[in-house]
């Protein structure tokens, strides 16, 4: 049995969630928190597996409460939202080290009861095999810190990249808002992005992106021409490829990977349409997602990143490009950043 933490300010919402969890017969709660401060204290006493937890509380919020159990007692941390958008909040929580975000189940007897449970209870499942690491509190450097490496420079018949796909999954959220903050609106690249996400929040992702990164970054549309310095994100449930033209293509294909949107689809469309021009980045997350469209991207002479795994929160799909030999670059995400500069 998976051991359990509820942090859930609503009496009526524990009783129910409690009761979603419980019918799955995967999950002992072993406590419950009506508030943020009370979860990091039953965090650091019940030492659960995993952490499901409201985003919006008294006392200490979804981002402070996690901020603080990710600081003492490192758990595993799946975030709830009665509003599928999701607020800022919700992924400044994901960046300070919450794994995922899903959707609180309607009401019994709603059209949507099952599929919103099952994917909060499939969710949680999958996020309690993580194996977190502690966030240190952030302190100013008490001396300068030495100078960053050179990134490496495509040389040779190697040409600037116009486009830049990034793929991720769990632990990618941060990363990629990271990457995008250090690059910078003026980039003269366009960035193509699939992130694995619930359901339901990639608009509200979209909306964190740009507010929190100054690059404009929007659902892709089909036949959407895309720009120098600007974001598109493949939305649920549907592929997301680029032709030649520089207009967005989607398709809901079936795809051998199991994902929709798939990394493999955009990378191997990026091959196919830009090839040299082009960098492929893979982020932390399960699975193989991205590997065999990263090797695509190297065979058709495009540059390929793969998230180095000191810095991943999961170094599966990541991991896998590296296996593959599909990865030119194994890289954190301070030097993806940079290497993007150095080559667009």
């Amino acid at each position: 049995m998976i051991r359990l933490l509820l942090v859930e300010d609503s009496a009526v919402q524990r009783e129910f969630i409690s009761l979603v969890l419980e019918e799955s017969g995967e999950f002992d709660i072993v406590g419950t928190a009506v508030d943020g401060e009370k979860g990091v204290e039953q965090a650091r006493l019940l030492h659960p597996d995993v952490i499901l937890m409201d985003c919006e509380m008294p006392k200490l919020d979804g981002v402070a409460a996690t901020r603080a159990i990710m600081e003492t007692n490192p758990t595993p941390i799946v975030l709830m939202t009665a509003n599928s958008v999701g607020s800022e909040f919700t992924f400044d929580a994901i960046k300070n080290g919450a794994l995922a975000v899903v959707s609180k189940p309607p009401a019994f007897g709603s059209p949507t009861f099952e599929r919103v449970a099952g994917q909060l209870v499939r969710t949680v499942r999958l996020m309690c095999e993580v194996k977190v690491v502690r966030r240190w509190p952030v302190r100013p450097p008490r001396t300068p810190s030495a100078p960053a490496a050179k990134p490496p420079v495509a040389t040779g018949s190697q040409a600037r990249a116009h486009v830049v796909a990034l793929v991720g999954s769990t632990g990618a959220p941060g990363v990629i808002a990271e990457i995008l903050t250090a690059v910078g609106s003026k980039s003269p690249a366009t960035f193509l992005i699939v992130q694995h996400m619930s359901e339901g929040f990639i608009a509200g992702f979209a909306l964190w992106l740009t507010t929190r990164t100054g690059i404009p970054v929007e659902i892709a549309q089909d036949g959407m021409l895309t720009h120098a310095g600007h974001g598109y994100i493949a939305p649920d449930g549907m592929h997301m490829g680029i032709g030649a033209d520089g207009r967005i293509m989607l398709s809901t294909e079936s795809d051998d990977d199991g994902f929709r949107p798939s990394g493999n689809h955009l990378l191997k469309s990026v091959a196919r349409a830009f090839g040299r021009r082009a960098i492929g980045v893979l982020l932390t997350g399960m699975g193989r997602d991205g590997a065999a469209g990263l090797l695509e991207l190297q065979h058709a002479d495009g540059m390929t990143v793969a998230q180095n795994e000191e810095s991943s929160v999961v170094f599966g799909m990541p991991g896998e490009a590296v296996r593959l030999g599909a990865a030119a670059h194994v890289l954190p995400p301070d030097e993806i950043a940079r290497f993007i500069t150095a080559n667009t």
